[in-house]
């Protein structure tokens, strides 16, 4: 690492982390430091975060919208990869910190830095994500990471030091907790939640309603699929976007969205995580649903043994690496004939199927009733089960031991 970087461009969120971080870097450093804000559909102002990050004294301020690409690039092959970490986790900040990682390193080579820095303790996952995107992008270029460099040792030095030098600290009364949120999800996190005997208190949602609140009345509503893409609400055609906050304020009115579980961090600790990510579950179980309609039984199978592999890949930060592509072209061809719409009911928390439709279903009526029109052939079945029995059989007459 150069002793002196020149130039910094720093992942810039507008909160307490990222804006000591700034000002410390300026002092470390002497270096003119860049503020980069990506928007990817978090809440809050991002031109006041701008503006704090210049009053800071930041030398340049970037602001890229980057939502599209978030859902497209990042989120929607995820839902078509049927990527939950642990089975039920339908990543979002995960996701979202390569982008940040990539874009930034796009910065740094326009702006011609000499290095980069987010604001990340040693203790999460999200220090890994930026390090191997930028070891896959630029690994010429400096990752510098000033949460574990600096002499502040806790949250209280943090917050004296920040103040000492007039940035604005947010004071809040009561349980303090932590969130990070995107157009893909939102989590929660730190202050009482952290003891595994607290019941989770209804203020830490907003996205979505407790299902004792939600409507008593449940609402159906159809998503249309393109090659395993969401593309449409009830036939009015989305961009992706604007269909994640559709399907999250509509999913989120009826409690649908609510995981919690006992996660297993990148660095080897188990952490109880929050999470509300409406669209993404209904997504997920509709998507699902349609593969089983359209895909092979030997496919489906082997592309789930691939899910848990891309989760825990996407999870862990390593989204540029040569696994993960190569895994994203098999799930791609895998998706060429998902397609087809899928209705579900919204009640109380509970996402459940009510249709489907494809022109590329496998299966065929007549073959599965056991009415008139059945045309499966019942003698076939005959020799099928003399077939399929043979090998047991066959050890039962050798070895002549009877079942237990």
């Amino acid at each position: 690492m150069p002793e002196r970087p020149k130039k910094i461009v720093l992942a810039y969120s507008g909160g307490l982390d990222t804006s000591t971080v700034l000002k410390w870097l300026q002092e470390e450093y002497r270096a003119e430091v860049i503020a980069f804000i990506g928007d990817l559909g978090q809440p809050g102002d991002i031109a006041e975060s701008a503006a704090k990050a210049e009053r800071i004294g930041a030398a340049k301020v970037v602001v890229r919208d980057l939502r599209e690409r978030f859902v497209t690039g990042f989120a929607f092959p995820c839902l078509m990869a049927g990527a939950l970490y642990q089975g039920r986790y339908p990543m979002a900040s995960s996701i979202g910190r390569p982008l940040l990682a990539q874009e930034m390193l796009a910065i740094a080579e326009e702006e011609g830095a000499d290095a980069v820095a987010h604001g990340c303790s040693g203790k999460g996952n999200d220090q890994l994500r930026f390090a191997l995107a930028a070891a896959a992008i630029r690994p010429d270029l400096t990752m510098m990471q000033p949460l574990l460099d600096w002499p502040l040792h806790n949250r209280e030095e943090q917050v004296a030091w920040a103040r000492e030098r007039g940035i604005e600290v947010p004071v809040s009364a009561g349980a303090t907790y932590s969130y990070d949120e995107s157009v893909w999800g939102r989590s929660i996190g730190c202050g009482p939640i952290e003891d595994l005997g607290v019941a989770l208190p209804e203020e830490v949602f907003t996205w979505t309603r407790s299902p004792q609140q939600a409507p008593d009345t449940p609402q159906r509503v159809r998503i249309g699929f393109e090659q395993g893409r969401p593309v449409s609400l009830d036939d009015d055609k989305a961009d992706p976007v604007e269909l994640a906050v559709r399907l999250n304020e509509l999913a989120g009115r009826h409690g649908v969205g609510r995981i919690e579980h006992i996660e297993d961090k990148v660095v080897g600790i188990k952490s109880r995580e929050i999470y509300e990510t409406p669209a993404a579950v209904v997504l997920h179980r509709a998507h699902q649903d349609l593969e089983e309609l359209t895909l092979d039984q030997e496919t489906r199978e082997f592309k789930a043994g691939v899910a848990q592999r891309y989760a825990r890949l996407a999870y862990a930060g390593y989204w540029f690496s040569p696994l993960r592509r190569s895994l994203a072209a098999f799930v791609e061809d895998t998706q060429r004939f998902v397609t087809g719409e899928v209705e579900v009911e919204l009640y109380k928390g509970s996402c459940r199927i009510v249709s489907r439709r494809s022109d590329y279903a496998l299966y065929d009526y007549a073959l599965s009733t056991y009415d008139s029109q059945d045309t499966f052939d019942h003698e076939a079945g005959r020799g099928f089960t003399r077939i399929a029995t043979l090998p047991d059989r066959i050890v039962a007459q050798i070895r002549r031991t009877p079942v237990a």
